[in-house]
């Protein structure tokens, strides 16, 4: 459950910033920023704060690695299903939602990477140690 919540929060992080649809802040922010430039850096900065947290948990758990690692996995299973026929490329819509998703569980795993390797091997991570 803890791993789905937190997937979820990168899921609305990244759709907040960028999707196909009109409700996003790039392209709120293009229509906007002349009329409203102080708002638009402010909830880019909040969108900002949001990736820092998120990429430097992920960088900080599972590695450079493990991202590529991960997107390799995500990348193989796109080529699976565009292979058998089930997703298309003729659908850019769909080609970017997949990589919302993907971008999103890479943020996800990686946030979650140290619940999701105590409940596997039974080992706590401890990265700061108290004296």
């Amino acid at each position: 459950m803890a791993l789905l919540i937190r997937w979820i929060f990168a899921f609305v992080l990244v759709i907040v910033t960028y999707n196909p649809t009109p409700w996003n802040y790039t392209r709120w922010a293009l229509d906007t920023y002349e009329t409203r430039l102080s708002i638009v850096v402010l909830a880019g900065l909040v969108l900002l704060v949001g990736y820092i947290i998120f990429l430097r948990a992920t960088l900080r758990s599972i590695g450079l690695f493990g991202v590529v690692l991960i997107l390799a996995l995500l990348g193989a299973i796109v080529w699976v299903l565009l292979d058998m026929g089930w997703l298309s490329v003729e659908n850019p819509d769909a080609m970017v939602w997949l990589g919302i998703i993907a971008v999103s569980a890479v943020m996800g795993i990686g946030l979650s990477w140290s619940i999701i390797r105590r409940r596997l091997s039974g080992q706590l991570d401890v990265d700061d140690i108290e004296e």
